[in-house]
């Protein structure tokens, strides 16, 4: 059977059409004028989108590359660095701590819950040579959203730096940079950029400068110094994704149209009416502090999760995202990220009554999308 295919993961999302025509235009040179014009593009609709000024750098990697950097440039082997792990992502910047000798204390949070901000004080104060907090804006294991605002207040009285992994959430909820003492903000292409995966990012405040001359963790790829020094001049240390950084510019153009604070409504407003449509069909949410960028809903019992997403996937042509780790067959994550609207929620409710109906699942046909509707409505 001949089926469309709608995207609702937390990434790769849609590319917007726009965005793949500006990318199959004919390759340029990357040492050029015209290439240096659509770094500094880059650059300055990165700042927008995170709220910042300070320098943005873009590597050529997923967003973990990114992650990869923000520990290498700024710790030193021994060094003492929070890592908040509230799930698969939480405890990535655990094992890249470890991977270079860095000591991990590990805040443990359950799985679905956002961290409370106290704990992280709680851990500074404890460890006053703590040189940086790790956290997730949006974990995107479980769509929880961690209050970064209360954390930059806390982590900025003390000698620590604050990095956060903005990839699944940048451009999707409110970051303000600068206004929330943010010293490294993580993000990466596919996901609220609407791009395909392949560029990463990291913002680079005058607090975690200051501790890249201090770091003696071996980089070479990866060196934020260097890409800093490439950026003075709208350019970069080594062959960038060319084609990629078209597309980003292209679309932080369309992101600046529409205007970031809409953007982020519209991924509110998208958000609100999936959760309206789970509450609608006796769906649990897994957080209750849920990110406007995913939502993780509990599958029902006597329901086989990865079954249920497999089924909406190749009977529907709907794809959600299922669990990870202890969470497999326990849960399913509808995206609401980057180039969607109203119908793409409407079909994914749809294609969801669906499979659950064939899945023997007990609800009113029609109750979810009706609560979506009008959800929309409002």
């Amino acid at each position: 059977m001949l089926k469309k295919r709608y995207l609702m993961t937390p990434g790769p999302t849609p590319v917007p059409e726009d965005i793949m025509l500006e990318m199959a235009r004919p390759i340029i040179h990357h040492r050029t004028a015209q290439f240096r014009e659509i770094i500094k593009s880059c650059e300055e609709g990165l700042k927008y989108v995170l709220g910042t000024q300070n320098d943005v750098v873009i590597f050529t990697s997923s967003g973990t590359g990114a992650m990869e950097a923000a520990v290498a440039n700024f710790l030193s082997a021994k060094d003492k660095a929070i890592c908040v792990m509230g799930g698969k992502f939480g405890e990535r910047w655990s094992e890249i701590c470890k991977a270079y000798g860095v000591e991990s204390i590990d805040l443990n949070v359950e799985w679905g819950k956002a961290v409370d901000p106290a704990s992280i004080k709680n851990a500074l104060e404890k460890n006053k040579d703590v040189k940086a907090v790790f956290t997730t804006q949006c974990e995107t294991s479980t769509g929880a959203l961690n209050d970064i605002q209360a954390i930059g207040k806390i982590v900025s009285g003390s000698g620590a730096i604050l990095v956060v992994d903005a990839i699944s959430s940048l451009g999707a909820c409110e970051i303000m940079t600068d206004e929330w003492k943010v010293d490294v903000v993580v993000g990466g292409s596919q996901k609220g950029l609407m791009i395909p995966p392949g560029l990463s990012f990291c913002s680079v405040s005058e607090k975690a400068r200051q501790m890249l001359a201090t770091s003696s963790l071996p980089k070479y790829y990866f060196n934020i110094k260097k890409a800093l020094k490439s950026l003075e001049k709208d350019d970069t240390p080594y062959t960038p994704a060319v084609t990629l950084m078209i597309g980003l510019a292209k679309a932080l153009d369309m992101i600046r149209e529409e205007g970031i604070q809409e953007v982020i409504k519209r991924h509110r407003r998208l958000a609100n009416a999936v959760r309206q449509a789970m509450k609608a069909l006796g769906l649990e949410l897994l957080s209750a502090s849920p990110a406007d960028s995913v939502t993780a809903v509990e599958v029902p019992e006597g329901i086989d999760g990865a079954a249920l997403v497999k089924s909406i996937k190749e009977n529907r042509g709907v794809w959600f995202a299922g669990g990870q780790a202890q969470l497999k067959g326990k849960i399913f994550r509808i995206a609401t990220l980057g180039f969607m609207g109203d119908f793409d929620v409407i079909i994914s409710i749809s294609a969801l009554e669906l499979a659950l109906k064939e899945a023997g699942y007990e609800f009113g046909v029609g109750s979810g999308v009706g609560a979506a509707l009008n959800a929309l409505l409002k």
